[in-house]
């Protein structure tokens, strides 16, 4: 397995900023679609011959190194899952545990609970960062989402699920769930055709076109100014072509040597994203916004505002820095 900041593949963890996401946002959502039209047509036929269908997958899984990447990464495209990072010795964990398999059949399907015993399975606790237990993340379409570390009441789970389950469905098309018989027909119907528009600005993303990909996706804009997808996308492509040349190494330097120079505190906070240190991109731009005032305190809390954008406004690493915003503007 690869670092955890890194693309997850057959053998490693998808980053916390994957700037392919919007492609891989929308093949993750013809993947859910697919896999929810497939269901429906197995419990369409059950219910045609009178038998109950079957749950489309187990609830709670026990998952190892060898079987991460089927119960956890593939299983990703079609549900959300929530990992339980346990030990037999954890006493919180006990305590936790039993919440979250409670959860995972009061939410029938919503979400899959996947266990990982941390003593059996070290390298992946090791990749996943794993310093305390019991802590739980979640995996939505291969990417990785921190939901939050040691005991929590059932209530406080069940707002953190909550708000999994949204940003799944929101932003990769991802829900879970059986299918009941009466919504058979319905989840069959013909696939929605990916939006051409939309399509020309993820190709030209992925060839690495940044003008054109930025171009692309203001136009779409132009005629869905509602679309997620297009959002997305471009604060991506924007944030892609600000760094293009930018010297890492000089850069932090220079943010290290000057923290009340903005513009450079920008570009540090554009390279700590690029690399996957969200929250260091936050907390960079947070202090820089307590530090300074007028324009170049507006300045530094608009680009926060953009790089929020390109993770997604519900995860909660954005959440926690809009707070942190907050508490140094008020």
């Amino acid at each position: 397995m690869q670092p955890r900041n890194s693309r997850l593949n057959s053998a490693a963890l998808r980053g916390a900023v994957d700037l392919a996401a919007v492609k891989a946002a929308g093949e993750a959502a013809q993947k859910a679609e697919q896999a929810r039209a497939e269901r429906a047509r197995q419990a369409a036929a059950a219910e045609a011959d009178g038998v109950a269908p079957q749950p489309a997958y187990q609830l709670v899984i026990d998952v190892t190194e060898d079987t991460f990447e089927t119960e956890v990464v593939q299983r990703s495209t079609e549900v959300p899952v929530v990992i339980d990072f346990w030990a037999e010795w954890c006493g919180p964990c006990k305590q936790l545990s039993p919440i979250l398999e409670g959860l995972a059949e009061e939410y029938a399907g919503a979400f899959v609970l996947a266990k990982i015993d941390v003593d059996a399975n070290q390298l992946i606790a090791q990749q996943f960062g794993i310093q305390g237990i019991p802590a739980v993340m979640a995996v939505v379409a291969g990417q990785l989402v921190p939901l939050f570390q040691g005991a929590e009441s059932a209530a406080n789970v069940r707002k953190v699920l909550d708000q999994l389950i949204v940003v799944a469905e929101q932003r990769f098309g991802i829900s879970g769930g059986a299918v009941a018989p009466g919504e058979a027909a319905a989840a069959a119907g013909p696939q929605r055709p990916e939006d051409p528009a939309l399509a020309a600005a993820h190709d030209a993303l992925d060839a690495g076109d940044l003008s054109g990909a930025i171009q692309a996706y203001r136009n779409v804009l132009v005629d869905q100014p509602g679309n997620t997808e297009a959002k997305l996308g471009l604060a991506q492509a924007e944030l892609l072509k600000r760094v293009e040349g930018l010297d890492l190494q000089a850069v932090r330097a220079a943010a290290a040597a000057d923290p009340k120079d903005v513009a450079v505190q920008l570009r540090a906070a554009d390279l700590d994203l690029v690399g996957g240190h969200v929250e260091d991109a936050f907390g960079r731009l947070v202090d820089t916004v307590g530090r300074t005032f007028g324009e170049d305190r507006d300045t530094a809390r608009l680009r926060l505002l953009e790089l929020f954008e390109v993770i997604g406004p519900e995860d909660p690493r954005v959440v926690a820095a809009r707070a942190a915003l907050a508490r140094v503007l008020f």
